[in-house]
């Protein structure tokens, strides 16, 4: 089985609140490849390195949390609080990358909202495939351009999230959801 692991200032790096947890984990499954997305919370974090990774590691993604002008998290540096919500300190996806983003996405929202076949196991089914080429679509592209986050945050995303759950074959909660949901799915996302 290969697993995605998503790591929030700990693991890999040596030092980190996750570290010893994940460490673990990792080890006491050797049975399994594991796939690291670890982000890093300071230029300090990332200076003094990882811990030595067990061979069923077979990929390390980073991501920092920080921006390299002050090394401090993103979105706490001088600017006033409405812009930097707003761009986030960064430039907005060109058009050829927000057609990846609305296909990606679209493809995700898709998954999560139709029902699954009766009968079928989980991770089976037409609803599998389309999960995983959305999200590993939006992390590629993350990986790529960054300002997922502000994507995530956009009104398109609201319209998307909506048309998903409107869709044929969703159950009557998803259908029921409102623009507070999409923003709280977008969140947690």
């Amino acid at each position: 089985m290969r697993i995605g692991l998503l790591t929030d200032g700990g693991y890999p790096y040596a030092t980190g609140e996750s570290r010893l947890w994940c460490d673990r984990l990792v080890r006491g499954l050797p049975q399994h490849t594991f796939d690291l997305f670890a982000l890093s919370r300071s230029a300090h974090q990332e200076d003094q390195g990882w811990v030595r990774l067990p061979p069923q590691v077979s990929r390390v993604r980073t991501a920092p949390l920080w921006t390299p002008e002050d090394g401090t998290l993103r979105g706490s540096g001088e600017r006033g609080l409405l812009a930097r919500l707003v761009t986030g300190g960064e430039p907005s996806y060109g058009r050829r990358d927000r057609r990846r983003y609305t296909e990606h996405l679209t493809a995700l929202a898709a998954a999560i909202c139709t029902s699954d076949e009766a009968g079928t196991e989980p991770g089976e089914g037409p609803g599998a495939e389309l999960f995983t080429e959305g999200l590993y679509g939006l992390a590629e592209l993350a990986r790529e351009r960054g300002g997922l986050h502000l994507a995530l945050r956009s009104e398109a995303t609201v319209r998307i999230l909506e048309a998903a759950s409107r869709a044929r074959g969703t159950g009557r909660t998803v259908q029921n959801a409102t623009v507070p949901d999409h923003l709280a799915f977008a969140a947690e996302l």
